[in-house]
């Protein structure tokens, strides 16, 4: 019987928790089910971080909605990934309704008890830090000593222990063979100067840019961007779950599900870090897994370099992902736009901030993005011999490659969003459900007309 809640059938929730544990009662009723009802193409969508449950859900209904006019005759079952990504609750996402406090929250740099309760479910045992960081945020202490306190709690949150696997979750690169190590935004001493530039970034971001002369100039408020230094070590948090949840728990859920269903062909979607989850499920897979007939980025929240065998400027540096686009039996397609500020800003801030020991002034801000701190969500996968480049009409009106990585830009759907994120969760199109039907080869998908502005 189909849920009420979803706009397809059959469809299947997998649900892992912050180790890659998966729900056994979830993964033993997919595999069980999904030869019974005559599925030939799972497609296994993944959120990114910022999504609870229900809005995870919704978004899943909401994509999946015109795939079944789209490809009429595919017999087509559909999994949403569910992983514990947090909450912050003043992350606006275009065409989903924002609710009071978030919309009163994201005027003032302190936490309400929703971003409380947030962070104490993302760092459990951390209580009495997330209280004193929520005080330091609500008093603004003036002292530049005090934002290195700020700073010195917030390194606490995201600390690992090594020489464990988390390093290996979290990191773009790999510097022959070793990860990267932690972000030095959170590094002593540092405090200061990147709550400055953030401030600045975020100040870049919100305030419409006039062609003619600047008359006025203020220093950003360095508690604004304390705040979002805190995002980031959320962020950071999330992006080695991300990881985790991928390597050690989708992977092998798939691997299970081509031993008891070998003739299902599976396609992976996701968003935002749901792409990086679903990217490190190649790196998970069983080997001799075949089964992956196609993965979809949507405004992957990871290094564009993370496929490469070697970064243009070091070459003896690799993406830590490098060849799994090979595990893919079919494209590895990333769908990008330029209209997506927070992978085209703040993401590159923080990743330069996070691997370089040399600060910027302000105004390079705007000209990070071509250089190695880029997402692929904001410009696509980068120096992958053969990677193909389409526009979002070419990627439709003719096939796609059947292997490799192909880049298409489609920022002539995602384009809707505002400050500080712009369109990064402007997903819900029929386009890129085409697109994702289009990589897989499921059915031939009819014509559609263009998504409403």
């Amino acid at each position: 019987m189909a849920d009420p809640a979803m706009s397809v059938s059959p469809y299947w929730e997998l649900t892992f928790d912050a180790d890659g544990d998966v729900d056994q009662r979830e993964r033993d009723r997919l595999l069980s089910e999904v030869r019974q009802r005559g599925v030939g193409d799972l497609i296994v969508f993944s959120h990114g971080w910022n999504s609870q449950r229900a809005g995870a859900t919704r978004l899943y209904s909401r994509f999946f909605a015109p795939v079944p006019r789209l490809a009429p005759k595919a017999r087509i079952g559909y999994v949403g990934v569910i992983w514990p990504s947090m909450e912050f609750p003043d992350q606006p996402i275009p065409n989903f309704p924002r609710s009071p406090a978030a919309v009163a929250e994201s005027t003032r740099p302190a936490l309400d008890d929703d971003a409380r309760h947030a962070l104490l479910d993302a760092f459990p045992g951390k209580a009495p830090v997330i209280d004193q960081i929520a005080r330091m945020l609500d008093q603004q202490p003036s002292q530049e000593a005090e934002l290195e306190e700020f700073g010195r709690l917030v390194r606490t949150l995201v600390e690992v222990v090594a020489p464990g696997p988390q390093a290996l979750f979290g990191a773009d690169t790999l510097a022959e063979g070793v990860p990267q190590c932690e972000p030095r935004m959170f590094a002593v001493g540092r405090t200061a100067e990147v709550c400055e530039q953030f401030a600045q970034a975020l100040a870049h971001l919100e305030t419409p840019q006039s062609p003619g002369p600047v008359t006025e100039f203020a220093l950003p408020n360095p508690w604004k961007g304390a705040r979002e230094l805190l995002r980031q070590a959320a962020y950071y948090a999330m992006k080695r779950r991300a990881g985790t949840v991928g390597e050690r728990g989708l992977g092998p859920v798939v691997g299970r599900l081509a031993a008891v269903a070998p003739e299902v062909r599976v396609h992976l979607v996701g968003h935002s870090f749901g792409g990086r989850l679903v990217s490190f499920a190649l790196r998970g897979l069983p080997e001799g897994v075949h089964s992956v007939k196609s993965v979809t980025l949507l405004q992957g929240a990871f290094s564009h370099y993370a496929f490469a065998a070697r970064l243009p400027d070091d070459p003896r540096t690799g993406g830590v992902l490098q060849g799994q686009q090979n595990r893919v039996d079919g494209p590895l397609v990333c769908c990008y736009s330029h209209c997506d500020s927070a992978l085209g800003t703040i993401y590159p801030l923080a990743s330069r901030m996070a691997d370089d020991d040399c600060s910027f002034a302000a105004v390079d801000i705007v000209r990070v993005l071509g250089d190695k701190w880029g997402a692929m969500g904001h410009d696509g996968v980068r120096a992958v011999p053969g990677t193909r480049s389409l526009t979002l009409a070419e990627a439709l009106d003719s096939p796609l490659p059947d292997s490799g990585c192909v880049n298409v830009d489609v920022c002539s759907v995602v384009c809707h969003g505002g400050p500080p994120t712009g369109a990064h969760s402007d997903i819900v199109h029929p386009e890129l459900a085409r697109v994702v039907l289009a990589a897989g080869r499921i059915d031939r998908p009819a014509t559609a007309t263009a998504s409403p502005v």
